[in-house]
This record gives C-alpha cells, structure tokens and sequence, in this order.
C-alpha cells in the first residue's frame, strides 16, 4: 500500500486529509515563549485573531527527523509498504531536508529493508505543494503505481502555478520568503502585489489596484495557462477572510469555462505567521513552466485598465 505524506504546510484540509489517510508531519510555531505544533495545538482561526495584537513576529520551526519516522513506523504496522513524501520548497522551509534526514536514517537503521521511501521537493509554498499532495491521491484513486506517482510529481512539480497577494509584505520580507529584488520592489510599489514561485522562493511578478483587480488578474492569467486535461481542480487559500475567497471562486464559475473542482482551504498557522492578514491565493497546474516576472507583466498588460 501507498502512503501520502506531506508536512503540515501542505494546508490541506482535515477532511481531505482523513479522506486519503495522509501523515502530515506538523511545523512548530514559536509565540513569545510557547510553542504550539501546526493544527494540532492551535487552530488557524484562534492564531488570526491573536495576530494583530502580537508585538513580535512569531517564528517557525521544521519538522524533525523524527516527525516524519513516527509517521512511517506507524504506517509500516497498518500495512503500508511505499511512501511518497511531498514537502514545502526546499528554498523556503527545511521540511524537506529533514524528510530527507528520516528517509536516510530509516534505510540506515533498517538494511535491506523492502519499503520503499521517496521525497520531494515540490519547489511550492502552502496549497502548492497541498495541490500535488491532492492529486497524487486522485491519482493513486486512478491506479497509479509508487513509481508513476514518482514520476508525475518530478516531472509536473515546477508547473504548479502559484499566485498570493496579501495586505501587507512586512512579514514575508522579515521571514525571508520572498527574493531580496521582490523584497525591494515591494517596498517600493504603492499597490497590491502579486506573487509567485521562482526558483522555490516567492517573487513579485504583477501589481494590481485593490483586491478586486488581483482576483480579475488571477482569473485572466488561469484562462490563458491552465491545463486543462491534468488541472482538474484549483486550490483557493486564504488566511483571515474566506469572503475574498468566495469571491474568487464565483468569478472563475462566471468568466471561465472550467468545470473541475474548486476547493477553498485556510492556510495553516505556519504559512499563516508569513502571510499574515487579508492573504489569498490559488493553485493549479499550468500547461508549462511558463516565464513570469513584473517586468513581462506590466509590457503584457500596458494598454489595459484592468489591473
């Protein structure tokens, strides 16, 4: 049997989450003195409400090593043989290298073992690699083998197409998540930014008046990008305001023709402690990696009083 693991980044819903039996390995969040375990010691909903009144940005930690062993022994007595591991982008997190850090000491502790342990660098934040992680249990509903799983990931992990704006970039910039240039850029723009994955950090690839002009820009880029055969669902996240969620998604069911499914999931209090207040974003599977950057953007949507 085939075993989903992912950490708790992956922001997948609890129902999900129990609907494909997924091990998720929880980050630590680190308020003033206390630390709390990702969905398990606090919820998302109590942490935004805390929030603004914290005087110090909280901090994150990975999983341990050890996290995700507990996992694959408790596994391993259910009957589980392959595991696939689907981690946080490794230019932002260390849940993958620690994954990888359980998978070498399990082989190590266990020679000639016959179960199988794969981990990867999805190269995405939040719901992204929470995409993957869905779809490879969609997949696996499909008959999908360990090794074709495997395959489907490394080779559409840098397509998962990934834009997030949010009210305030203080926190992305104070946490490092997003490049140096995006940082400074930000600063600098008197608008909503827009973000995406490069290169496995986040950057500012577009600007956008309001929010209502970044959830139009979300829809006319999914129109032209999206792969329609594989993308059979979208991932909508948001941090404090599932309103602009449901706003999201109803503009994508009334300018788009996309009949898959669209989920809304929260963020998680670690990808929350980034994001902050007032964050949304969307997931799906573009049809390749295609160029993206401010620059490109704003010569492509010159002429055009949209955004």
């Amino acid at each position: 049997m085939i075993k989903l693991m992912a950490d708790s980044t992956c922001d997948l819903s609890k129902d999900i989450v129990e609907k494909y039996d997924i091990g998720i390995a929880p980050l630590r969040i680190n308020i003033g003195e206390k630390t709390y375990k990702d969905k398990i010691d606090i919820s998302a909903d109590d942490f935004f409400k805390i929030l603004p009144d914290l005087k110090e940005l909280p901090t994150t930690s990975m999983p341990s090593p050890e996290d995700y062993l507990d996992i694959i022994y408790k596994s391993i007595e259910e009957g589980y043989t392959e595991f696939l591991c689907i981690c946080m982008s490794s230019g932002t997190s260390g849940s993958y290298q620690s994954a990888v850090l359980a998978k070498d000491y399990f082989y190590e502790s266990n020679p000639g073992s016959d179960i199988k342990i794969h981990v990867v660098d999805s190269l995405s934040m939040s719901h992204g690699s929470g995409w993957l992680i869905l779809k490879s249990a969609r997949l696996l509903e499909e008959g999908y083998t360990f090794e074709e799983l495997i395959e489907f990931n490394e080779n559409h992990r840098t397509r998962v197409k990934h834009f997030l704006c949010v009210d305030d970039l203080n926190n992305l910039i104070k946490s490092g998540r997003l490049t140096n240039a995006s940082a400074f850029i930000g600063k600098l723009l008197k608008v909503k930014p827009i973000m995406s994955m490069k290169k496995g950090k986040g950057a500012i690839v577009a600007k956008a008046r309001g929010t209502s002009r970044a959830l139009k820009y979300y829809v006319h880029e999914f129109k032209s990008r999206y792969q329609e055969d594989l993308s059979d669902f979208i991932i909508i996240g948001y941090s404090s305001n599932i309103a602009i969620a449901n706003r999201l998604k109803k503009l994508i069911k009334e300018e788009t023709d996309f009949k898959g499914d669209i989920y809304i999931m929260q963020m998680g209090v670690a990808v929350g402690t980034h994001v902050g207040l007032g964050g949304i974003s969307m997931f799906f599977l573009e049809k390749e990696a295609l160029k993206d950057g401010l620059i490109k953007n704003e010569m492509k949507h010159l002429l055009r009083k949209d955004y």
